[in-house]
């Protein structure tokens, strides 16, 4: 066996869990249809965060609230090669700005990009709401500016009641 260093694992799971991602979606269009693709693709994307939130908190022996939300999905974007800015509002509240997406990157990468601002749009409105949800049903999402609709960063906003 080939004996790997924690960053060559990492990377070797970063690039099997976002192709994957594109080439299930490729197929999918090229059978059905765009339209098709992002509509499964955004069924996909209303189970995926749970799953992810769960192995998170589970894995960082954290429960429900705005700090384990801020917590866990700092800690996702992270893992994900995102380059952001986090800031905590006050108590209830918290601020994301998306410098740099690597899924938006990807789709420029193919040659998808102008396909980027419609498949953002829908998936990260999907995608932040379920994470939300996932730490309180009092947790609310709102998704104020997007890369991939021209904008110089995303900027995802989370609000406790």
């Amino acid at each position: 066996m080939i004996q790997l260093t924690p960053e060559q694992i990492a990377e070797y799971f970063q690039r099997s869990y976002t192709t994957v991602d594109g080439l299930w979606f490729m197929k999918v269009e090229g059978k059905y249809g765009f339209e098709a693709a992002l509509d499964i693709d955004n069924e996909v994307w209303k189970i995926f965060p749970k799953i992810q939130a769960r192995t998170l908190k589970s894995l960082c022996n954290l429960g429900n609230g705005i700090d384990a939300l801020f917590e866990c999905l700092t800690t996702k974007l992270t893992l994900e090669g995102f380059k952001f800015n986090a800031e905590k509002i006050d108590n209830r509240s918290f601020k994301i700005t998306i410098n740099e997406c690597p899924w938006h990157n990807l789709m420029i990468k193919s040659g998808r990009g102008k396909l980027s601002g419609k498949v953002g749009t829908l998936v990260c409105n999907t995608e932040y709401s379920v994470w939300a949800s996932e730490f309180g049903e009092n947790i609310g999402f709102e998704l104020k500016d997007q890369i991939c609709q021209g904008s110089q960063s995303c900027i995802l906003q989370f609000k406790s009641s």
